[in-house]
């Protein structure tokens, strides 16, 4: 299987932060232009490349495009900037770091400062940072050279980190959760555009995962497409690393291929169907248990309307919400295989309803 991520790091790379999600919609949208019948935006932000808009049943991809991030809060006279977290941060993991502040008409560098380990108290140094103890330095001296670089207060930043290729063909980057799940969709109806398929099927990047408490884009997207079903590709906790517990998260590594969900935002009939498709594809595939929600787009998709049967596929991970996500590429291609397999086995007759 050919693994060309050219495009992968492109996407990776742009910026995207929840609600601010443009640059990336804009770099997936061109490369599904290459290919897809029909690609389109919401008012949202969610961004959709379709295939035989003709066919039946219609299937939904959907992988959130949005990353964490930070907002600008307040700019003090001295020109140091003030933030708050968009999703959910470690605040350790931000001291120090450069980022990117993405202004109206440019993007500005700064780096986040702290105060220095030498001028705090010995108990301060055993303190964990907070975000609001924190600051952002574009080298400014005052508010007014702040105002004058194009910087405004409700600026969104991403932290300064390219894809970079690690050993035994992983990548890391700031971005993986979730944009690797906008990829893989996208790559699923890649693999499907040249022998199209009996479904109709409608790849989407959606917006806002990562703060949208009542289903974000995901829920406004499968309202307004009405799909007969849903797949949802997002990233899991990879659980070859020190000091993680299998017994509540199960065994899941890099390299060891999809991991299907199962629980009540996961419908019984497509966990199984996507299953046994692994297992006919010989696609090396894991179990995950989610008994309550799943904190993916799962949960705004299937509640939608009259309920979608929607299936939930997530990609090991390791070092979540940090500056260097890391993943492996060949879970990345098998599960886009799964997916495109899984829709190609899809008939007008194919009935989730669990009877």
């Amino acid at each position: 299987m050919s693994q060309d991520i050219s495009f992968l790091k492109q996407l990776l790379d742009a910026a995207g932060p929840s609600g601010f999600e443009v640059r990336a919609g804009r770099v997936w949208r061109t490369e599904a232009s290459t290919f897809a019948g029909q690609v389109d935006i919401d008012a949202t932000g969610n961004s959709f490349a379709m295939l035989n808009v003709s066919g039946s049943p219609h299937v939904m991809l959907a992988g959130h495009i949005d990353e964490i991030g930070l907002q600008i809060t307040h700019v003090d006279e001295e020109g140091y900037l003030y933030v708050a977290e968009i999703g959910g941060w470690d605040p350790q993991v931000l001291v120090g770091q450069r980022v990117t502040i993405l202004g109206k008409s440019a993007e500005i560098p700064g780096v986040i400062g702290k105060k220095a380990v030498h001028l705090m108290t010995p108990d301060d140094r055993e303190k964990a940072s907070k975000t609001r103890q924190l600051w952002v330095d574009v080298g400014a001296s005052s508010r007014d050279e702040v105002v004058s670089l194009g910087i405004r207060v409700g600026d969104p930043i991403v932290l300064a980190q390219s894809m970079i290729h690690l050993a035994g063909n992983r990548i890391a980057s700031r971005a993986i959760d979730n944009r690797i799940g906008a990829f893989i969709v996208l790559e699923a109806i890649r693999m499907l555009s040249d022998d199209l398929p009996a479904a109709r099927v409608t790849a989407v990047a959606t917006a806002q995962e990562e703060i949208g408490q009542s289903g974000g884009g995901a829920r406004a997207s499968a309202y307004q497409l009405e799909p007969d079903v849903a797949i949802v590709v997002d990233v899991t906790f990879s659980t070859d690393v020190p000091d993680v517990e299998k017994k509540e998260l199960g065994e899941h590594r890099l390299g060891g291929g999809p991991v299907l969900s199962r629980g009540s935002a996961s419908h019984n009939s497509v966990f199984e169907m996507l299953s046994s498709v692994a297992e006919e594809e010989e696609i090396p595939y894991t179990i995950q248990a989610s008994p309550r929600s799943t904190r993916t787009d799962a949960d705004g998709i299937h509640l939608t309307r009259g309920g979608v049967p929607t299936g939930l596929i997530s990609v090991p991970n390791r070092y979540m919400h940090s500056p260097n996500e890391v993943v492996s590429v060949d879970d990345l291609f098998n599960t886009a295989k799964l997916i495109a397999a899984f829709v190609r086995r899809l008939r007008v007759e194919t009935d989730f309803t669990p009877r």
